[in-house]
């Protein structure tokens, strides 16, 4: 009997359905030559469940949420939803799904493709054979954090008000997802905050240095504030392998180690919790962009971030390993033959890039029969 695996399909709002199209065409693809069997369940979240249910997750979407090997998660918000408050934005199904689900540590691998040299902002001799891991606290910190609220204040105005906070357990088991997958890079961890103004940043430095000296010594740890961390990735990128840091820091710094790829469109993520096995159950896999309302419709939007989590989904939450490297593959030969979407500088559609993609999965499989 062939392996089963459940995943839900979220495809959110904007440009989410376009190009959860493309990855979900890859993803059949792959069952297809692997001989697996993915049970795809679909729901809204976001805007379409706020216009379809009045709140942006149902409690059952949650709950088939938790029961999946898997979520695909598409992208979420636009102006259309602006207006009906904070506490019903679209936003709130990622951020429910992940503190929910217990979903603690993000995942944000930034690499320079080959074939995107010439998209990167940078000159290729500072950019060339950048390779780089975000691991970013996602349900603490600024985003989560309590006491936190508007009032309004004698004299007429408003104050808004959050608060960062983090316990040392929270420090400590995203911490050691950041020296774990260190070990299996270039064993180099950056540790990012800003102790230097804030208490939460002081207790992250120093949590992290005693979980460093009492458990993975063997990993070099260095600490960089956080405004210097972005200065840092546009001057010299290269020297980083593995950044951890909080919610917020996390959320910047990823967006913009993003544009040193080539585009925003490029980057996929992993959101994930305690291991089951050797395995990530539940996980929550999705392109680091946004909606994008304003090309929504239109077809150009890049599926590459989108098709490249469901390689991330097929290694950390499905055990297939070959196929997401088949996937990744698959996904830099077509770059490399001209499947770019506008803002990678070309004219093909969306549609186009997953035909491209697909045509290289085939060429890899009918090259791997051949050499066998």
């Amino acid at each position: 009997m062939s392996q089963e695996f459940r995943i839900l399909v979220l495809p959110g709002d904007g440009i989410g359905p376009e190009v959860m199209e493309q990855a979900v065409r890859v993803l059949k693809r792959v069952e297809a030559m692997a001989g697996v069997d993915f049970r795809l369940e679909y729901a809204l979240a976001g805007g379409c469940s706020i216009d379809a249910y009045g709140t942006p997750l149902l409690d059952r979407t949650l709950e088939r949420a938790r029961g999946s090997h898997a979520v695909l998660f598409g992208s979420v918000g636009g102006p259309k939803w602006e207006g009906l408050g904070f506490d019903l934005r679209p936003e709130i199904a990622i951020l429910r799904l992940r503190k929910e689900l217990n979903l603690f540590a993000n995942l944000r691998p930034a690499r320079l493709f080959d074939p995107l040299i010439d998209a990167s902002t940078l000159k290729p001799e500072v950019i060339g054979g950048f390779d780089l891991m975000i691991v970013r606290e996602c349900v603490g910190g600024l985003y989560f954090g309590e006491p936190r609220g508007i009032e309004q204040l004698s004299d007429g105005g408003r104050r808004g008000f959050n608060t960062e906070t983090y316990s040392t357990g929270e420090i400590e088991r995203v911490g050691r997802v950041a020296f774990q997958l260190a070990r299996s890079r270039r064993n180099e961890v950056c540790s990012v905050e800003k102790a230097n103004v804030t208490e939460s940043g002081l207790v992250w430095r120093e949590v992290m240095t005693a979980l460093h000296q009492r458990e993975f010594s063997h990993v070099t740890l260095r600490h960089m504030y956080a405004d210097n961390c972005a200065m840092q990735l546009v001057r010299a990128p290269k020297q980083f392998d593995v950044i951890v840091t909080g919610n917020m820091f996390g959320d910047i710094l990823s967006d913009l180690a993003s544009m040193l790829t080539g585009s925003l469109g490029m980057l996929p993520s992993a959101t994930i919790g305690a291991t089951n096995g050797d395995r990530f159950n539940p996980a929550v896999y999705e392109p680091i962009h946004g909606s994008a309302p304003d090309i929504a419709g239109k077809g150009i939007a890049n599926p590459m971030g989108q098709i490249l989590s469901v390689a991330m989904m097929l290694r950390l939450s499905l055990g297939l390993p070959q196929q997401a490297a088949e996937v990744e593959s698959a996904c830099i030969q077509a770059l490399g033959e001209g499947a770019r979407t506008p803002d990678l500088g070309g004219s093909f559609s969306t549609v186009q890039v997953g035909d491209a993609v697909l045509e290289q999965m085939g060429r890899l499989r009918t090259s791997s029969v051949s050499v066998a």
